[in-house]
């Protein structure tokens, strides 16, 4: 227990004596896949390629409606074999619009990953340049608590878009 506490001491020294050189710098991720000019083509990207698929699924939840809207409307006025096939009709076009919407969930969210690998693989690249650039010690990507003077996500967030400038 003793010598523990003597280790302890001594690295808390041994760092306390090589801080005045030690170069820290906390980038927040969230802000950076939010902000990104890269976070947000990518956003857009992802909203157009899945467009198509939700007109469809509005599509069908009108008629689903429309369909429920008519059973409750008419249901008086339909023969007893017309109301039970629009009624199995009702339950096809719910299970489909289910399946619709499940798969549309889990596409979409397969889709977002890959496109914040990608942000996230280029904001570590600018991160790294930042870091050797600016001659820093240790950059930290996640902290609890972070003091203004050492957070840099607005040079990385700046780094990326002069990135995207030069890729074009």
């Amino acid at each position: 227990m003793k010598t523990m506490v003597m280790m302890v001491l001594l690295l808390l020294a041994a760092g306390s004596a090589c801080a005045g050189d030690f170069k820290v710098g906390v980038v927040d991720t969230e802000r950076v896949l939010r902000e990104s000019a890269p976070a947000m083509k990518a956003e857009k990207k992802i909203e157009k390629e899945f467009s198509g698929r939700d007109q469809e699924i509005k599509k069908t939840m009108k008629q689903t409606k429309d369909l429920q809207a008519l059973l409750e409307k008419d249901a008086s006025g339909l023969s007893e074999a017309d109301h039970r096939n629009k009624e199995r009709e009702l339950s096809a076009l719910n299970v489909n619009l289910q399946r619709m919407q499940r798969e549309f969930r889990e596409d979409l969210s397969l889709r977002k990953n890959e496109e914040l690998a990608i942000v996230l693989e280029r904001a570590n690249k600018a991160i790294q340049s930042i870091a050797e650039t600016e001659k820093y010690d240790l950059i930290l990507q996640e902290a609890v608590y972070r003091n203004p003077k050492i957070d840099i996500t607005d040079k990385v967030i700046k780094n990326l878009a002069l990135d995207k400038a030069d890729s074009k």
